[in-house]
């Protein structure tokens, strides 16, 4: 895209221009159709799913979810999704709303807690504990809404540090949260040893399954060893889970979960005095665009368990080959052990931002993190895997200069 060298346009330009324009504004951009990125899109491959998401997306470009009586039809989609998504992590089908991404289920997550200790416990600036690779935006969240943030060092297996996570948890404290999986890692946090520390000290437990809730259910279906996350431990009162990653759905779509419909109400906001009437809203946002929750309760119906179960296989079968590939490369390995498709590529002596250099170079966009290199896999990845491990292990034999580099977690 041409570089703007003036302000406000005089002349309107047609859309033939535009178009075109814009096409060639992204010939840097990640290529994502040929499965060269590891996160920001999850890709299914599947073209008759992402014909579908178009048609839905034009159908409901322009509805404002602003009022959901105004727009019935979206109304019964949220509380569809809602409830499907209750089912699939047993959980209450009512006590839900979709949000716009996992951010702003966060977000309500920790305004919830905020406003749920200062009217069962007087609390007036409350605290949250979390594990170091909780999300930052639980940081984020924290910054804006007033409340304390207590971040724990987590164990050397990558999983939440339930002991020391316990000795933090004071007469402020309003939730602890644990992940399923964690970000960096792609471990899944002691949920049931957390959720029994929170009930114990009558604070909230929330379960960020931004990245895992759409996936783990169909992993454990598959038969993989998934440790327990959902509503079945008892004691976990909310959990956000992103309809946009493997949910399949295109941005933005998330949800937050909670365990009783009395919890929903706390994320209610509510104000009447204002001249153009009584204003409600269940979310952050004021104005919802109504594409992503048409295209997710369309994307879960046009998948249905079939086919979830499917893009998780193949999630699994990408995720065996790259990780088998890995270890047979000298020099790096990767960190844990993560549950199929989310993992950190790390080295306990080569410099992993040299090797990521050289990744980048040859088209591939795997994610910095502090101690390696990191990658989210989708179905479409299950087609590059050769090419993949071909370009890692020359650049880790060409380019991975030994630096005494020590990654945080690696070879546990």
């Amino acid at each position: 895209m041409t570089e703007r060298t003036q302000g406000f346009p005089k002349h309107g330009q047609s859309a033939d221009e535009l178009l075109a324009e814009l096409e060639a504004g992204r010939a840097k951009d990640a290529d994502w159709r040929r499965a060269r990125t590891f996160s920001l899109v999850y890709n299914p491959a599947d073209p008759g799913l992402e014909h579908l998401q178009e048609q839905v997306a034009r159908a409901y470009l322009h509805e404002n979810y602003l009022n959901p009586f105004a727009f019935p039809s979206l109304l019964r989609m949220e509380r569809d999704v809602v409830a499907m998504a209750a089912d699939l992590f047993h959980g209450e089908p009512r006590a839900g709303r979709l949000s716009s991404g996992g951010t702003e289920s966060i977000f309500l997550t920790v305004q919830v807690a905020r406003d749920h200790a200062r009217l069962t416990r007087g609390i007036e600036v409350p605290a949250i504990v979390v594990p170091e690779t909780a999300h930052p935006a639980f940081a984020k969240a924290c910054h804006y809404l007033d409340v304390t943030e207590i971040r724990v060092p987590v164990r050397r297996d990558g999983r939440a540090d339930v002991a020391a996570m316990a000795s933090v948890i004071d007469n402020r404290t309003a939730l602890v949260v644990g992940s399923a999986p964690c970000y960096p890692y792609g471990v899944v946090d002691p949920i049931p040893e957390l959720a029994a520390l929170a009930t114990e000290r009558s604070v909230l437990c929330h379960v960020d399954a931004c990245l895992g809730g759409w996936l783990l259910p169909f992993l454990e279906r598959l038969g993989e060893p998934i440790p327990p996350w959902d509503f079945r431990v008892d004691g976990v009162t909310s959990i956000s889970a992103d309809i946009h990653k493997y949910g399949w759905c295109f941005k933005g779509a998330s949800l937050l979960l909670h365990r009783e419909e009395d919890l929903l109400g706390q994320q209610f906001f509510v104000f009447d005095r204002w001249p153009g009437g009584v204003y409600g809203s269940a979310t952050t946002a004021g104005t919802r665009p109504a594409a992503p929750i048409a295209a997710a309760w369309a994307t879960i119906r046009y998948l249905g368990e079939e086919g979830y179960l499917r893009l998780a296989d193949q999630v699994r079968t990408a995720s065996k080959a790259i990780r088998t590939g890995i270890g047979a490369i000298d020099g790096i390995h990767v960190t844990g052990d993560p549950v199929p498709g989310v993992f950190e590529i790390a080295s306990d002596t080569l410099d992993m931002s040299a090797v990521g250099d050289v990744m980048d170079d040859r088209g591939w966009h795997l994610d910095r993190q502090q101690g390696g290199l990191h990658a989210i896999l989708s179905p479409s990845h299950t087609a590059i895997v050769d090419e993949l491990l071909g370009d890692l292990a020359d650049a880790v034999a060409t380019h991975g200069e030994s630096r005494g580099v020590q990654a945080r977690y690696g070879g546990v």
